[in-house]
């Protein structure tokens, strides 16, 4: 069996989309034992949970955020992981310019997908303060992206 692959999903707070990411990834990959996943924020605080509207939606896809706590991006989790996906260009600008050594493990969410309307590499939209309907927005489109991400990390050796 090959070497786990470690997926690291960014945003910004780490309490709407790359804990929702990090949720829905979980559960597409439930059975599987090579992978692991979690998410932190270019701008987040240690600990806050996921947001009333996150955590609703995964629990109504049946991709729990039991005992989630927001952290922060840092050196220690970018090292470990094998992938970075950035919710949108300006994540990805962060991480390149506050980390370029792991720079080859960066990646846009949506890179890998062509959204309806949208295009290859079209940003995860933010859903704060917009409502129900923009989180579910966001859960589509992850629902769409992640299995691209799979088949493509499948497809890829351990960057570590």
């Amino acid at each position: 069996m090959s070497a786990t692959k470690r997926v690291l999903f960014v945003c910004t707070g780490n309490t709407c989309r790359s804990p929702m990411a990090e949720a829905i990834f979980r559960k597409a990959l439930e059975g599987r034992g090579d992978y692991s996943v979690k998410s932190a924020g270019v701008a987040a605080s240690k600990g806050t949970p996921a947001s009333r509207e996150t955590k609703a939606v995964c629990d109504r896809m049946k991709a729990p955020l039991d005992g989630f706590a927001s952290q922060p991006v840092s050196d220690e989790l970018l090292k470990d992981a094998t992938h970075v996906f950035a919710m949108t260009a300006s994540h990805l600008a962060v991480l390149e310019d506050l980390f370029p050594e792991y720079s080859e493990k960066f990646y846009l969410a949506c890179e890998l997908v062509d959204l309806p309307g949208k295009g290859i590499g079209a940003d995860v939209p933010d859903p704060i303060g917009m409502g129900k309907r923009a989180y579910e927005d966001v859960a589509k489109v992850l629902c769409q992206a992640i299995p691209a991400i799979i088949a493509y990390i499948d497809g890829t050796q351990d960057k570590r």
